[in-house]
Order: structure tokens, then sequence, then C-alpha cells
């Protein structure tokens, strides 16, 4: 058994420097190792393959030496990440960019591209329909990295730069975090807090919406500055970016609060954008002049006005809603393999197909449609201590569950076969559909692999826990700096709800020892860490595999877009803990309720039978 230990120099600050190292390695050979190309050119940070390669060697060292984890349990903890990981991420994404590939391949896609523009031919307005409101409705679907793929191949296809295709999805690839994969991030939360469901949902729908209001000004100005812009062009498009940040964000809000529709916040309120922003800009409101890109103006188009109410669209309406289909299809799938009810039906479909064996000399068992794997050397291995957990916590479990069927990856696959039969692919097609999307996805998938050893190596480690107890000690300004705790979870892990899982119960614990709700530091780590997700270098190398053809560019984009986007991530975290200290001490009466303990069934003892009448 190994115990985790949060303090093995005996110094809190000399650990915690110690606990650092394999993070510092990674984001140093990522983005700030100095170095000259080929041509000459000085350049900073090394192909993402090595870099995290270094991380994963950093960690490995800071493991085993410093905190005493047995060699055995540290390579089984990075394989369990890996294999987690090439399941639960790469699944979805590979299949995703095979549906994406499938239109391109037909042409369907340019039917995509001439109906987005009918909506708007300003490239402002397009960055909103499908970064924010699109990339939210996959998010709230199956999450994972899979709308920073779809969006960002989505607004490559249509001609913006893959340097700010990635950019501008991994920055609207927030808000809508917290209520991704059917609500996921929330489940996790509330169970490993102890606390009620709906009661987190709430307390995250009175946080999140002042953001999602901010978040479609923030895309038009970063877009706008991308290309070399003025101000005066970000606020021109005001009325829009207002019409879909506030229903969003109304959405969002009342939603996230119903018992019937918490889980579907994400979705509902990305529905609800998209149709309030297309029928405004449609029917209601245009901007006086459109915003080109940069190398549109240089190719001398003019920025002229058009009235899209007299522009001729020149494809029918059946052949809009066929070139559409792989994307419902999409939709739809994931949403089917997000609902709980399925993917339990899933999971017991071949149930009756039971095996029981040993691989590597643990239990490899289960069933055919759920196979799970006791990673050796690791399954209730790793003990946990306090204050991380309670006093008499179970062991960290290590299973690989297998769901080979229910995986949201699997509902994607499916969408993109069904795609292939609808468009009638011929056998060469297929062929390069395949060919292309594994030829695009071979290295992504060696860094995404890499990365999420080095976050499980660092969980069972404890090495994580030991920078988040850091954050702890902050006293009054505690709820300020548990929406960083949550931030550096999603940074470690990739993932919101392996973040909540990491320091849900922390967050509470922490609160009942200074005073504070326990509820809004719980939800706050949810919420802070969605400002997380734009940095984690699998969401990074997601969008790379996603926007970038050229795989040299592909492997050396990490780093630049990491630089670009890692102080927008600072911002957007400090701006929810703001609103966590607003919440905690000054506008207490946003803080939900607790919903009322269920009360006690009391059983009436029976009655004592009547003493019998004496004999005469």
């Amino acid at each position: 058994m190994y115990f985790q230990n949060y303090n093995p120099f005996g110094n809190a600050f000399l650990s915690t420097l110690v606990a650092v190292v394999p993070i510092g390695t990674l984001l140093y050979f990522i983005a700030v190792h100095p170095h000259r190309d080929a041509d000459g050119v000085r350049r900073f940070g090394i192909s993402a393959p090595y870099a995290a390669f270094y991380g994963v060697l950093a960690a490995f060292v800071v493991s085993c030496l410093a905190f005493r984890m047995p060699l055995p349990a540290a390579i089984s903890a990075f394989s369990f990440g890996t294999l987690s990981g090439l399941l639960g991420i790469v699944w979805i994404v590979v299949s995703a960019m095979l549906l994406y590939t499938m239109t391109v391949i037909t042409g369907q896609f340019e039917i995509v591209k001439e109906s987005i523009i009918h909506i708007s031919f300003d490239r402002r307005l397009q960055v909103l329909l499908i970064a924010f409101s699109f990339g939210s409705i996959i998010e709230g679907t199956s999450g994972f990295g899979t709308p920073v793929a779809i969006a960002g191949a989505v607004m490559v296809g249509l001609g913006f730069a893959p340097f700010q295709s990635a950019v501008l999805n991994l920055l609207a690839n927030t808000a809508p975090v917290a209520w991704g994969a059917i609500g996921t991030p929330i489940v996790t939360l509330a169970a490993v807090s102890g606390l009620n469901e709906l009661h987190v949902s709430t307390m995250a729908g009175h946080q999140l919406p002042f953001v999602s209001v901010l978040v479609p000004f923030w895309l038009i100005a970063a877009f706008v500055k991308m290309e070399g812009g003025a101000w005066s062009e970000v606020w021109e498009v005001w009325p829009a970016a207002t019409v879909s940040g506030v229903s969003f964000a109304l959405m969002q809000w009342i939603s996230s609060s119903h018992a019937t529709t918490h889980l579907l916040t994400d979705v509902l309120a990305g529905v609800f954008s998209v149709i309030c922003t297309a029928l405004f800009l449609r029917f209601l409101w245009h901007p006086k002049k459109r915003f080109l890109l940069r190398s549109e103006r240089k190719a001398g188009k003019v920025a002229e006005t058009i009235d899209i109410t007299t522009w001729k669209y020149k494809y029918t309406l059946g052949q809009t809603v066929f070139a559409w289909m792989p994307w419902i299809f999409l939709i739809c799938c994931c949403a089917l393999w997000g609902s709980p009810s399925y993917k339990i039906h899933l999971d017991k479909l071949l149930e009756n197909f039971k095996f029981s064996t040993t691989l590597l000399g643990t239990s490899f068992s289960g069933t055919l449609s759920l196979p799970h794997w006791d990673m050796p050397a690791l399954h209730n291995l790793v003990q946990r201590t306090p204050p991380v957990v309670p006093l008499g916590a179970k062991p960290e479990v290590a299973r690989f569950v297998i769901n080979w069927l229910s995986a949201v990856g699997t509902g994607v696959f499916v969408a993109a076969v069904l795609s292939g039969l609808l468009l009638r692919l011929s056998g060469s097609q297929w062929a390069e559909a395949v060919g292309r999307t594994l030829q695009r996805m071979k290295k992504p998938v060696l860094v995404i692999g890499q990365v999420l050893g080095l976050g499980a190596l660092t969980r069972y480690a404890g090495t994580d826990a030991v920078i988040g107890l850091a954050f702890t000690s902050a006293g009054f300004m505690y709820p300020f700096f548990a929406a960083f705790l949550g931030w550096l979870g999603v940074f470690l892990t990739g993932s919101d709800t392996a973040a909540n899982a990491l320091f849900g119960n922390l967050q509470r614990i922490t609160a009942q020892q200074l005073h504070i709700p326990e509820v809004l530091t719980v939800a706050t780590n949810s919420t802070g860490g969605v400002m997380g997700k734009m940095i984690d270098p699998q969401s990074i190398m997601v969008a790379c595999a996603a926007c970038y053809d050229d795989p040299k560019e592909r492997v050396h984009a990490m780093g630049p877009i990491f630089r670009w986007v890692f102080w927008h991530s600072i911002i957007g975290a400090a701006v929810i803990g703001i609103i966590a200290m607003l919440q905690a001490y000054v506008f207490t009466g946003m803080i939900p309720a607790a919903p009322p303990k269920p009360a006690a069934v009391v059983v009436a003892a029976p009655a004592p039978a009547p003493a019998p009448a004496p004999k005469p």
C-alpha cells in the first residue's frame, strides 16, 4: 500500500516546489524553451511529442524519488491514464475527424459553408454562431474535446486560419463545460462532495451566466485584434453579441436549477442561443459593414454592405438539409449516447456473456459489453490521506472499465458510419477518409496519450494534491482561490469531470474549516475549472489536430497557442474567483438554500395486546 505524503520534505514550500516540477517541465518545453529551426529562425517551445515526453520523465523522477511511490505503481498509473484517454478522448476525436473528412471528400461541406454564410456574411458573427453557440451544443452532448475538434474544423473549412480557429474555439469552450456530456462534471462533483446534485448545479448556474454574457464579446474582440481590426469594429456588432450571450446565459440560469433540465443545461442553452442569434441576424439586424478576413481583404474583396434578404442562395432546401445530415446525426448520436439510461442499456446489452481471467497478475473480467481490468500494483493500493480525504477513506480505485459500447466515441463513430452510408461513399472514398484521418491523428494521439498518462501519475502519486493544498491556506480570500484550485485541476487532468473528482471533496472540507458555504466553494471548483480547459495540453493538441493540415505545423503549433491563451485563462479564472468572493461576502442571497433533508420516518410501535380477561 502506498500512502500519499503531502509534505515529504517536512517543509510545505519545498514540497510544493518539487511537486510543480513535472508541470513546469512540460510548460517550459511546450512554450518557453528557445531554439532555432532548420531555417535558422528563433522559436520558443519544441515539438509537442518531445515536450510531453520530458514532462512524463520529470513526473516519474518526482513521483518515485521525491514522493517514494513504488516504480511498478507509477508505471501502472501512467498506463492507466493513457488507456483511459484512448477510449475516453482519442476515440471521440478520431471519429469526429472521420465524419468531417467524409463531408469534405464528398463536397457536402461546401453546401454547409454556404448555408452558414447565408445566415451572416460577417466573419465576426460566424465566429459567434460556430465557436460559441454550435460548439456549446456539441459540448453539452459529448464534451471531452469534441466541440474544439468539430467547430475548429468547420471554421477552417470556412476559410479561417488554423491558428485563430484553434484559439477562438478554445476560448469559446469555457462557459458550457460545467454541464458537458449531459452534465457529467456536475454529477461527479455532487457524488465526491456528498452534496445534493441539483443544489450544486443551481449554484454553478448562478455563477457562469455572468461569464456567458461576456464570452461573445471576448471572442469577437480576440478575433478582430487577430485580424488587425480596430476596437470600433468590435463594438459594431454589439447587438448580435448581446443577443447571443444573453440568450445563452438566460437559459443557462433557468435550466440549471430545475430537476428535469439541469443535466441538459448546455444543450438547451446552445440551441436557444443558435435560434435567437440566427433569427435576429436573418430578420431583425445586420451590421452596416461586413468584416472580412485579412486574406480576403488582400485578395481585393470589398467589405461592402450586402442585403442578405435579397441575396440568392444557390442550393435548394433539400440539398441544404442533406448536407447538414451528418452533423444532425452527430448531435443526435451524442445526445443518445450521453443519456444515462441509454448508457446503462448498452453496458448491459451483452451481460449474459461473462468471463473471468487474469492479466499481468490481476483480475480481467466482466461482461462482453463491459469488461474491466484492475490495474496491477495500483488498484486499491494507493491511499489518500487527510486533509485531502476524510480519515478512513477507501483506497483509490484504479479499474480500467472498457465501456466500448457506451463510450461517447462509439456514438460519434456510429454517426460517421451513418453519414458515410447516407453520402454513398465509394470504396475508394472510404479508404481515403480513413487514411487521411489516421494520418492526421498519428502524432496528436501520441501527445494526448502521454499528457493523460502524466495527469494520472500526478494524481496517484499525490503531487497534484500537494499543489492544491497550497491554495487552501488563503483564509478570507479562499473563495477567490477556490476557482484557481479547479483551474489547476482541469489543467492537470484535461477534464472538468476529473478535476471535480480530484478536488471536490477538498473544497468542501476547506469550506467547513473556514465557515464558508460548502456549495459555493464546491461549485466554484467546476466553474473556475472551465477556464483551465483552454490551456490543458490535451485540448490544445485536439485543436491542433483538427485545425492544421500540415503535420509539421500541427506538432509545433502547441506552444504558440498555449502562450496566446494562457493569460486569457488566468483572467477568466480570476473573474470566476471575484464572482465567488462577492457571493460569499456581499451577495449572499445568490447562494441557493440547501434542500431540506428527508424527514426521518417514525414507525409507531404496535399497541400492546390487551390483557386476557380473568377466568371465572
